[in-house]
């Protein structure tokens, strides 16, 4: 239990010190009004209108940052990626069914987000988009694994 917890709190404090640095770097686009139109979708969907950049939601940030400057959005995504793959491993060996489940649904989650990404024109964008494409194929076929994997479990017993 001591070492998943370690990895949580080292995944956990790797993914506080990046979405600071990330938050920073992002908040560059305050002095580029030429991008408040193409990178602010949060502030458009809390339907602020931007009059200067103080009204840009700071979450839109995180998406100017990931699009011009990806490597910190990179070592967050790369941190959640990593939290979940210490929980999931913890699940597998406590309880596969859940993990099944886990793993499914993250695989599902970054499967869908790299849809919402797909045709990014950024180089950000596009990091972000073949990171959460491979990561969802991953989380999937770590979820067949597992079912097969007790599947044959259950057959052998039952047969026994």
């Amino acid at each position: 239990m001591f070492k998943y917890m370690l990895q949580l709190f080292i995944g956990t404090f790797t993914l506080a010190i990046s979405t600071f640095i990330a938050w920073y770097e992002g908040s560059a686009i305050m002095e580029k009004p030429l991008e408040w139109k193409y990178s602010t979708p949060f502030t458009g969907l809390f339907n602020i209108e931007i009059t200067d950049g103080y009204d840009i939601s700071q979450l839109d940030y995180f998406v100017y940052a990931a699009k011009f400057q990806p490597l910190f959005p990179v070592i967050m995504l790369v941190s959640v990626l990593y939290i979940l793959s210490v929980i999931g491993l913890y699940l597998i060996t406590r309880n596969s069914k859940w993990a099944i489940g886990f793993w499914g649904l993250t695989g599902c989650i970054c499967i869908l987000l790299s849809s919402l990404i797909f045709n990014s024109p950024t180089s950000g964008g596009k990091i972000f988009f073949w990171m959460t494409l491979i990561s969802g194929i991953l989380c999937i076929t770590v979820t067949v694994i597992v079912w097969l994997r007790n599947y044959k479990q259950e057959i052998t017993v039952n047969i026994n």
